[in-house]
């Protein structure tokens, strides 16, 4: 596995566990308003930028940063962690490591995954599609470089 997508699950887990609950907004009237769920793929989330450059919001393409706040569909692989069932939070990947995109993958074939309140999910070494609010929000390490600039938050895992 590669060492920085290791390293992710592992620091995300820790740092997050006393994770903020996350609740499906509603309208004030009480009722659950239907929003468009936009099919996104990977390559829709990939921008320009040289192995070994520091991340720069700037660096995010106008399409990237139009999809803040919207609900996506988006298919990828759940990161292999310590559980199996009942999953609240995981890293969705572009591929299962095995092929060519392996060690080494970009910063942009990452999405850290919360399930929103009350959700969760099954690992699975088969491709899943998740489906949930998309954001533009950075993950940094204890060294200040970035793990993740994605995040969802997840209402259904198929």
């Amino acid at each position: 596995m590669n060492m920085r997508c290791r390293y992710l699950l592992v620091a995300w887990i820790t740092i997050t566990v006393p994770v903020f609950a996350v609740d499906a907004e509603k309208p004030k009237d009480g009722k659950a308003k239907e929003a468009k769920i936009k099919d996104t793929t990977f390559d829709d989330l990939k921008f320009e930028m040289k192995k070994g450059t520091a991340f720069k919001r700037p660096m995010l393409t106008e399409k990237i940063e139009k999809l803040h706040g919207t609900p996506i569909r988006i298919r990828g692989y759940i990161l292999p962690g310590f559980q199996q069932n009942g999953i609240t939070q995981f890293v969705l990947v572009r591929d299962n490591l095995e092929c060519c995109f392996g060690p080494g993958a970009a910063l942009y074939d990452c999405i850290l995954v919360d399930m929103a309140s009350g959700k969760s999910t099954s690992f699975s070494t088969r491709p899943v599609t998740v489906e949930g609010k998309f954001e533009i929000s950075e993950f940094k390490g204890p060294d200040e470089k970035h793990l993740a600039i994605y995040r969802l938050i997840g209402e259904n895992v198929k």
